[in-house]
């Protein structure tokens, strides 16, 4: 009864008001009489009428913005995907991604395309928000800057820094000397361009770095903390510089640069000695609190604009208040991550990539179209390379570092990325920087960060010690167990299955517990607390249970591939994991998706071919955990969780003869928590029983046929554990009682 009064109320309110609504537009029509109103007739240039406005919506500034960001976003993501798999920096394929959409590939061969997405009039909002993402981002590596450590290892780091600054600067100044007749703008002298080529060869990617000695695992060591202070000695050292240098550009000469540079030393000292004071205390009052005001926030962020725009008015541009703004933020790391998480992923996901397009659409490779510009430009490499990675290598070795260390520091110190196209885009801006010249160093920036992976491959190759390259051998009858868990509860209750294997032959079995991260969700000041946070409930549970295990926190840049080198090269005998789950599971571009990576992956066709897999069938596992098992040596347990707290009872559906291989795994679960094991199905696969199983006569193996399975006998079952084959028959056969199936464990043979 009350629905039908809702449903009578809603049609009679909303038919009285449009039948109103109606009658107002009538009487509104009479008013128009005596006006100058156009009127089109129906039917008359109707279809025409509505193209020119779609064209007009397209066209639209902020429709045509959004466009762009649409575009700019899926083709960076894609080449930072296609980066992260062949073991570079996302940032490499961001970069690539800004110059494939630029003229010297998308404006070369698609001109309409590039004219109609990129008209030259839209260009100024693009770089308006590019500047804004630059802004943001340089308040994120101010605040990545641990200063505490700088201060703790300032000796060695300001030597080496300085080192990889001084030496690429002076050289940059003699490749200055031979170019500059020929690669400088008019009305640009001398001591500007050679200024600012000095700047350019000499400045240090500190994001990219940190990203790469995370992903190496180097943070922790020595030799870390050393590359990390050096660069970051570089970072605040080059960027002092480089404000010095565009105020004698702007001033025109070092007189007149002397004012700015004057003020700008205020504003620095300004900053030390008020403003962080004072943010300090207000991080201190408000540390303990659960949450921060929205003024405090506001505070915080005001600061940052005020600083930009401070140095900005001062002439020495807006990105150098916001990496000081980042710098001065208080110590506190609850603070420093909750400000870096609000501000990072706009920053980074969002508006980054629209400058990475802005400066692809600068650089113009096409406009190197003779092999002397080439030679320049392999020139540019060499000098860089040269000053950077032999100035830190010769610096490191001079304070005590071993050649090898020394060496890695010299790669590590040569990453420029993206701090490189900032420079450069100042450069280009204050008109130091010609568009030949330009592009040269575009290319520079991109080879001498592509280097930095191969350069210490190789640097480990030279220098590897033939005790390092000697694998440690296996104790005999040593069962070893790799746990690789992505959310902590799913940790815990694998690390109970793990136990389930393992109880009670504690000498000659070992549990590892791995959590690998991606390489960009870290900074520098938060690795500790995230890896703690991480683990926590899994040390927990290993304290409950009695289970000794070796905790092994990773960064990486492709975690299924890390999964994969691990489980090979440790002395595992068995991995296990958690079922992946997909964003789009159940959804129609789920289905899409999973039906194109079918098609795609070469590694299915021979099974699409053959039969053995259908297209159009449910696969047995999502495409991530079916890779990963792809490419692993060593047997693997799929964990499907639907709620396991102890394992009393297993069931085992054996529906192929070749699952005997499963014996050993159940003898070792009768053994070790003496389970009561139920086969059902196959039972030749199961005729000769090892000792372990029959020994216990209180919980025989039970085997029954598979026309006995029911809904009520797997509600007492606590444990599934079923072969690959097996399960895939499952998945095909779609059986009806396979959705009361309980949590699951699929064994995949190697």
């Amino acid at each position: 009864m009350k629905r039908f009064k809702n449903t009578l109320f809603y049609l009679l309110v909303i038919g009285g008001f449009s039948a109103l609504i109606y009658w107002g537009l009538l009487l509104g029509a009479k008013l128009q009489q005596g006006r100058n109103v156009t009127v089109t007739a129906i039917g008359e240039n109707k279809w025409q009428d509505f193209i020119d406005a779609l064209v007009n919506n397209l066209s639209h500034p902020l429709a045509l913005l959004l466009a762009q960001i649409i575009t700019i976003i899926l083709v960076a993501r894609l080449f930072g995907w296609v980066c992260k798999k062949i073991g570079q920096p996302s940032v490499i394929g961001e970069i690539v991604a800004g110059i494939v959409l630029g003229p010297s590939l998308v404006g070369l061969y698609f001109p309409g395309f590039s004219a109609f997405l990129f008209p030259p009039q839209s260009l100024g909002n693009l770089q308006f928000l590019s500047q804004i993402g630059l802004i943001l981002f340089m308040f994120v590596v101010g605040m990545e800057l641990d200063l505490k450590v700088l201060k703790n290892k300032a000796h060695e780091a300001v030597v080496i820094s300085h080192a990889s600054i001084i030496f690429p600067f002076a050289l940059g100044i003699g490749l200055a000397y031979f170019i500059y007749p020929h690669f400088a703008p008019e009305g640009i002298n001398f001591a500007s361009f050679a200024l600012f080529t000095g700047i350019s060869l000499s400045i240090t990617a500190f994001p990219v770095l940190a990203r790469i000695i995370q992903e190496r695992g180097i943070h922790k060591t020595r030799l870390g903390t050393i590359v990390i202070t050096c660069a970051a000695a570089d970072d605040i050292t080059a960027w002092c510089i480089l404000a010095a240098v565009i105020a004698i550009v702007k001033a025109g000469s070092f007189v007149s640069a002397l004012y700015t540079i004057a003020l700008a030393v205020a504003y620095v000292l300004l900053m030390i000695k008020i403003i962080r004071p004072f943010l300090k205390r207000v991080g201190e009052l408000y540390t303990e609190k659960e949450n921060i005001s929205k003024g405090i926030i506001a505070l915080f962020f005001l600061t940052l604009i005020m600083s930009a725009y401070a140095t900005e008015v001062i002439g020495i541009h807006a990105l150098f208040g916001a990496f000081m703004a980042g710098a001065i933020m208080p110590d506190n790391a609850r603070f420093r991550k909750m400000f870096v998480e609000k501000v990072e992923d706009i920053a980074l996901v969002v508006l980054l990539p629209l400058f990475f397009v802005f400066t692809g659409l600068r650089t113009q490779i096409g406009l190197l179209n003779d092999p002397y510009l080439w030679k320049i430009t392999a020139l540019i490499i060499i000098v860089a390379v040269t000053g950077k990675f032999i100035g830190s290598a010769v610096a490191a070795k001079f304070v005590g570092q071993s050649w090898k260390n020394s060496l890695i520091i010299g790669a590590l110190m040569n990453t420029r990325g993206l701090m490189e196209l900032v420079v450069l885009n100042i450069g280009y801006d204050l008109g130091v920087l010609k568009p030949e010249l330009f592009a040269m160093m575009v290319i520079m920036a991109l080879v001498t960060t592509f280097m930095t992976g191969p350069a210490l491959d190789l640097i480990g190759w030279v220098f590897r010690s033939k005790y390092a390259a000697e694998k440690k051998t296996k104790a005999a009858g040593q069962f070893n167990i790799l746990i690789s868990f992505n959310h902590a509860e799913r940790g815990r209750t694998l690390l109970r299955i793990a136990n389930s294997f393992i109880k009670k032959t504690r000498g000659n079995a070992s549990v590892t517990t791995m959590h690998l991260a991606q390489v960009n969700e870290l900074h520098l000041y938060n690795i500790d607390e995230y890896k703690k946070e991480s683990f926590a409930p899994i040390i927990e549970e290993s304290k409950l249970i009695s289970q000794p295990i070796r905790p092994l926190f990773k960064a990486a840049t492709d975690v299924d591939t890390e999964i994969v080198d691990v489980a090979n090269e440790g002395h595992f005998d068995l991995l296990l994991m958690g079922m992946a789950r997909s964003i789009y599971e159940g959804s129609l571009l789920g289905r899409i998706l999973g039906f194109t990576a079918k098609i795609i992956n070469p590694e299915r066709l021979l099974d699409q071919v053959t039969g053995k897999e259908s297209l159009f069938e449910d696969a047995p596992f999502d495409e991530r955990t079916r890779l990963i098992l792809s490419r692993t040596n060593i047997t693997a347990g799929v964990f499907v969780d639907k709620g396991l707290q102890q394992i009393n009872t297993v069931f085992v559906p054996a529906l192929s003869v070749a699952d005997s291989w499963l014996l050993p795994y159940l003898e070792k679960l009768v053994s070790n928590t003496g389970a009561q094991i139920t086969i059902a199905g196959n039972a030749d696969a199961f005729k000769k029983l090892p000792p372990g199983l029959t020994a216990n006569k209180n919980n025989p193996v039970k085997f029954i046929p598979e026309a006995a399975i029911t809904n009520n006998l797997l509600q007492q079952q606590q444990l599934m554990l079923i072969s690959e084959d097996s399960w895939r028959k499952l998945v095909e056969l779609k059986l009806p009682w396979l959705q009361e199936i309980p949590s699951a464990l699929i064994l995949v043979r190697k």
